[in-house]
């Protein structure tokens, strides 16, 4: 059984598990985002060319990558977490900081690559030498979402050792 102490009081593991919940929720909903608006974008200009679909699906996919970086961290977060261990209120606080950072950056992330996916495919269908800067803008939105899960791994960490 895990101590109580003014360090450690019963209630500490809820902001961890808060951090563990946001990390995934946030970076999932980032993720659905960036899926359902350029989604909407792909469908538009497949209509008319239906020959750049399989190339347009770029963004779809960067999207599906920011929720695997949540879940990620909500592993770790989750594999720190021991019934039988005593979990200290800085742990709960480093926790559910490394779970906003991943999501809130996954969040913000997504949402910049739903807007460039459907604007870029869509200026794609007119314009095929726009595709380069479609795909490097796509990932400079994509890096938002890995510094957040830098961010949360350094914290996770810190709080572990």
């Amino acid at each position: 059984m895990s101590e109580v102490s003014e360090y450690a009081p019963a209630f500490a593991p809820f902001f961890g598990f808060a951090g563990c919940a946001a990390a995934i929720i946030l970076s999932s909903a980032g993720s659905a985002i960036g899926t359902a608006k350029s989604g909407i974008g792909i469908a538009g200009a497949g209509i008319f060319k239906p020959e750049i679909i399989m190339r347009s699906l770029i963004p779809v996919v960067m999207s599906g990558i920011l929720a695997v970086y949540g879940l990620v961290v909500s592993v770790l977060i989750a594999g720190d977490m021991s019934p039988t261990q005593t979990y200290t209120l800085f742990n709960g606080f480093m926790h559910l900081g490394c779970g906003f950072s991943v999501g809130l950056s996954a969040l913000a992330a997504g949402y910049a690559i739903g807007i460039v996916g459907d604007e870029g495919v869509r200026d794609f269908l007119n314009q095929p030498r726009l595709f380069v800067g479609m795909v490097l803008i796509l990932i400079f939105s994509e890096v938002l979402g890995l510094y957040g899960l830098i961010v949360a791994l350094i914290l996770n960490t810190k709080g572990s050792g």
